[in-house]
């Protein structure tokens, strides 16, 4: 997911984003576990997602502190 697309949602947007590659990623992992995963690249890509999810939150929390 690009950063870009990331930075126009909202706050909300990004807290659901991060909620559903939390579940894609345990999900990837338990079809790991099982022998099931036919696209290993995709766990990496979905742990990297998720972490430019979490830094662009982090990001705004600091922006809402400096603000206050």
């Amino acid at each position: 997911m690009k950063t870009s697309k990331l930075r126009d949602m909202t706050t909300d947007e990004l807290h659901r984003e991060a909620g559903e590659l939390r579940r894609a990623l345990f999900n990837l992992r338990l079809k790991k576990a099982t022998g099931q995963l036919e696209k290993p690249h995709k766990l990496r890509e979905t742990r990297q997602d998720l972490a430019r999810v979490l830094t662009l939150l982090g990001e705004r929390q600091g922006d809402e502190r400096e603000n206050s």
